[in-house]
C-alpha cells in the first residue's frame, strides 16, 4: 500500500440505513471527534460496545430524538476510527437533524463509500474484502449474497494470498540463484521450479474459473426471447416470471415493444426481455417494435431462438437457419421448441454444433426447468456454487493477465538454456497482478473509482 495515501483524519457523519421511513434509522460517525459529538448530543460517552439509551438533543438543549447510542473505540471499529451510531426513529426528517446536528459539531458528510475505504486504509479488510461488502448490499439472490459473504469474510483473499506466497517462495529461490551464475540453472532445476509455475498456472485458472461463475453471479445474464410471430415468446416470459407480464393472445404481431422481467434462474439473476416477432411487415408501429428487437439481441448475453414444435422438421430447419444466420456470431443461442404438448413430443435438451434445442410447454410449464439448465450451463454457473466468489471484472482481469505471465515463465524456463532474468522478470509481473485485487499494489486512481459507487454511509 503506497505510503502518501490521504489518511482522512477527519471526522465523517452519514445516514447508514436506506432512505425512504422506518421503524430504526442510523445515523454514523467516524473520526478523531466522534467522542466528543456523543458527549454533545447525549450527554455522555458510553462505555465501548455497550448499547446504552440516549436523549439527542440539539444546541440549545432541545429533544431530537431518543433511542440507543453505541461507541466503538478505535481501533476495534468497522473502519479501524472511534466510530458512534446514533439508532434513532427512522424518520428521515430527524435522521437529517441528527446529522446536521453532527455537522455543527465539527464532522462533515462522508462522501460514498468513505467509511470502508477507510476501513481498507486502516488494514480493517483487504480491497477484495471492501468490494464484498457493496456486492454484499447489491446481491440480487441468495446465492449471489452467499458468494459476496465468502468474498467478505475474506475466502477470496486467502486463495489469492496462498498463491502470492507460493510466487513470493519461488522468487526468493530464482533471485538466490541468480547470485551464482555458475550454478543458476541447476539450482532452479533441483527446486522444480518447473513443476511450481505448472501447479501455480493450475491454480490460477482454477481459482479464475470460480471469480468468473461468481462474477456472472453478480452481473447476471441478458436473455432475448426471439423468433416468428405468435411462436409463444410472450407466453414463455410469464412462464419463466411466474407472472403475467407480457399480453398473450393468438393474434400474431400483438408485442409491439420490447418488455423486460427480471427473474432468478437456480441462483442467477436473468434479465429476460420479450421482443416483437420477427416478420416483414408493412405496419410501421410493428417495424419500429422489430427494430427494437435487433437492438436487443445486439445486447444480449444470450439468445433464445423460438420456434413451433408443431412445424414439420424441414420446416423448422429453414425457420432456424434464416433466423439462426442473422443473430450475432458468438453469442451464445437455444432453440427452444414450444408448444411441445400440441406437437404431441416428449420435452428433451439436445446439444447440437448450432445451438442447444430444447423441447417444452411454455403453457404448461413442461420442460421448462430444461431451458433454466441450459441458461445455466451458459452463464457457466454451477447450481450449487458453494465455493463461488463474487468476483468483478478487474478481478478476472487481474487473474488472467497473472495466468499469462506464470505461462511466460514455464516458456522461458523450458529453453534449452533458460534466461533466468526473464523468467524472474514474470515471476514479479505474476505477483504484482494478484496482489492488486487485495490492494497490496494498487493505485490511489483506481480506489476512487472503486469506493465511488458505494452508497453513501457505507
Amino acid at each position: 500500500m503506497s505510503a502518501d495515501r490521504d489518511a482522512r483524519p477527519d471526522t465523517i457523519v452519514a445516514i447508514g440505513t436506506p432512505p425512504g421511513r422506518g421503524g430504526i434509522g442510523i445515523v454514523r460517525v467516524s473520526g478523531a471527534r466522534s467522542a466528543a459529538i456523543a458527549q454533545a448530543v447525549a450527554g455522555r460517552v458510553p462505555a465501548p460496545r455497550i448499547a446504552t439509551h440516549a436523549t439527542f438533543r440539539d444546541a440549545a438543549g432541545a429533544p431530537l430524538d431518543a433511542g440507543l447510542l453505541l461507541f466503538f473505540a478505535a481501533p476495534h471499529s468497522y473502519t479501524g476510527e472511534d466510530v458512534l451510531e446514533l439508532q434513532a426513529h427512522g424518520s428521515p426528517a430527524a435522521l437529517r437533524l441528527l446529522v446536521a446536528r453532527c455537522v455543527e459539531l465539527g464532522a462533515r458528510i462522508a462522501e460514498p463509500g468513505e467509511f470502508t475505504r477507510r476501513a481498507f486504509l486502516n488494514g480493517r479488510l483487504d480491497l477484495a474484502q471492501a468490494e464484498g461488502v457493496a456486492d454484499l448490499i447489491e446481491a440480487a439472490t441468495s446465492t449471489a449474497a452467499r458468494a459476496a459473504a465468502r468474498s467478505l469474510t475474506g475466502a477470496f483473499s486467502r486463495a489469492i494470498d496462498t498463491l502470492v506466497e507460493a510466487l513470493i517462495e519461488l522468487r526468493m529461490i530464482t533471485e538466490a540463484s541468480l547470485d551464482f551464475p555458475d550454478e543458476d540453472i541447476a539450482f532452479v532445476r533441483a527446486a522444480d521450479a518447473a513443476a511450481r509455475v505448472a501447479r501455480l498456472a493450475d491454480d490460477v485458472d482454477a481459482i479464475t474459473r470460480r471469480a468468473a461463475s461468481g462474477a456472472r453471479l453478480r452481473d447476471g445474464l441478458t436473455v432475448v426471447l426471439a423468433g416468428r410471430p405468435n411462436v409463444g415468446k410472450s407466453s414463455l416470459l410469464n412462464r419463466l416470471a411466474q407472472d403475467d407480464v407480457a399480453i398473450v393472445t393468438d393474434v400474431p404481431g400483438t408485442t409491439r415493444d420490447t418488455v423486460e422481467r427480471p427473474i432468478e434462474v437456480g441462483g442467477l439473476p436473468v434479465t429476460v426481455i420479450d421482443t416483437a416477432g420477427l416478420r416483414q411487415t408493412d405496419d410501421a408501429v410493428e417495424r419500429i417494435g422489430i427494430a427494437r428487437t435487433w437492438q436487443a439481441i445486439a445486447r444480449a448475453d444470450a439468445i433464445v431462438l423460438l420456434v413451433d414444435a408443431r412445424m414439420h422438421d424441414d420446416e423448422v430447419a429453414a425457420d432456424e437457419r434464416a433466423l439462426l444466420e442473422r443473430l450475432p456470431a458468438g453469442v451464445p443461442r437455444i432453440v427452444v421448441h414450444n408448444k411441445s404438448d400440441l406437437a404431441g413430443v416428449v420435452v428433451r435438451i439436445d446439444a447440437r454444433p448450432d445451438a442447444r434445442h430444447v423441447w417444452l410447454s411454455a403453457l404448461t410449464g413442461d420442460g421448462v426447468a430444461l431451458l433454466e439448465d441450459a441458461l445455466r450451463a451458459i452463464a457457466g454457473v454451477d447450481a450449487a456454487a458453494e465455493d463461488t466468489f463474487l468476483a468483478r471484472e478487474r478481478h478476472l482481469v487481474a487473474l488472467r493477465a497473472a495466468g499469462v505471465h506464470l505461462r511466460a515463465a514455464a516458456g522461458h524456463l523450458a529453453a534449452a538454456v533458460p534466461p533466468l532474468e526473464l523468467f524472474a522478470e514474470e515471476l514479479r509481473l505474476a505477483q504484482g497482478e494478484l496482489s492488486t485485487i487485495t490492494g497490496a499494489f494498487t493505485a490511489d486512481d483506481l480506489l476512487g473509482v472503486i469506493f465511488s459507487r458505494f452508497c453513501i454511509g457505507k
